[in-house]
């Protein structure tokens, strides 16, 4: 028989899993703990903003825009999981991220995350 390789869930360093799916395949629930999130609220930077209006006329990705949108996704991913483990939890399923710009003029960026802390 072929054993199939299959992406699995993303964990942190205490084993915490997050998923966006409402289950976790071979892992019953065995305890609901409630809605957990994490935010981050980035600020944008001046300098780093004047090269990505650069590269918006010439053309190209903004790294820099990138590399702050990752961190940001990854610390509110972590806040989730800490705010899970505090509850008991072992994983976080149904995991949603979301993006906004906030700020008069634009100038922040928040990183939402937000699913159901449980215990499998």
């Amino acid at each position: 028989m072929e054993e199939r390789l299959m992406a699995g869930p993303w964990k942190d360093a205490r084993g915490i899993i997050v998923t966006t799916t409402p289950t976790i395949e071979g892992r019953p629930i065995q305890d609901y703990l409630g809605i957990v999130t994490g935010e981050v609220i980035v600020g944008a930077n001046i300098f780093r903003d004047l090269f990505a209006n650069i590269r918006d006329i010439v053309g190209g990705r903004s790294g820099s825009y990138e590399r702050i949108l990752s961190e940001a996704r990854q610390q509110a991913i972590e806040e989730l999981q800490a705010e899970c483990a505090s509850r008991g939890g072992n994983a976080v399923v149904g995991v949603d991220l979301d993006y906004e710009v906030i700020g008069d003029t634009g100038s922040m960026l928040m990183v939402s995350a937000s699913g159901t802390a449980v215990k499998v």
